[in-house]
């Protein structure tokens, strides 16, 4: 069996598993209702990347051949949903939340960088395929994150008038 497709799908089942165990814990210590929702929706898609990642390593284990489940689907917009500016509001920029939304985009840079790097490795279709689809919705928790934390900034930048002088 081919060593670098098997070192990928385990590099990318340990990125999710790390993803998932993340989002958990960060749902556990939120004192938000709506960024505990947040985070427990971003762990259960971390656990359906896992697993959809499983049943490829496995099927290639056992066949020798790379064939990806089908990997229809994208990612949830519930963010949009959940993150109202009432909630946003509620969180300060030097909360638990806003360190969790900032290492949270640290993961999802890494991940979205990890599957464009084996989409270009790819060999076949099926391999660019599961890759891709990976790397764009990873990529929507990123922007989703990415929103959230700009949000974040610019409030404390009002807060405390951190504006430039001309």
């Amino acid at each position: 069996m081919d060593d670098r497709r098997r070192d990928a799908l385990k590099g990318a089942m340990l990125l999710e598993q790390r993803g998932q165990a993340f989002y958990r814990s960060a749902a556990e210590q939120t004192t938000v209702p709506e960024v505990r929702k947040l985070f427990e929706l971003l762990a259960e898609e971390e656990r359906h990347h896992r697993q959809t990642l499983a049943k490829t390593y496995d099927d290639l284990e056992r066949t020798g051949t790379f064939s990806a489940p089908s990997v229809e689907g994208a990612a949830s917009d519930a963010a949009g949903a959940v993150l109202s500016p009432d909630v946003m509001a509620e969180i300060s920029a030097a909360s638990y939340e806003a360190a969790a939304v900032y290492a949270a985009m640290a993961l999802e840079e890494r991940a979205v960088a990890y599957y464009r790097k084996q989409e270009e490795a790819a060999t076949d279709n099926a391999e660019r395929d599961l890759y891709r689809w990976l790397a764009e919705w990873e990529g929507r928790h990123l922007n989703t994150l990415m929103g959230m934390e700009e949000d974040l900034r610019q409030r404390i930048w009002h807060d405390q008038n951190f504006w430039p002088l001309f």
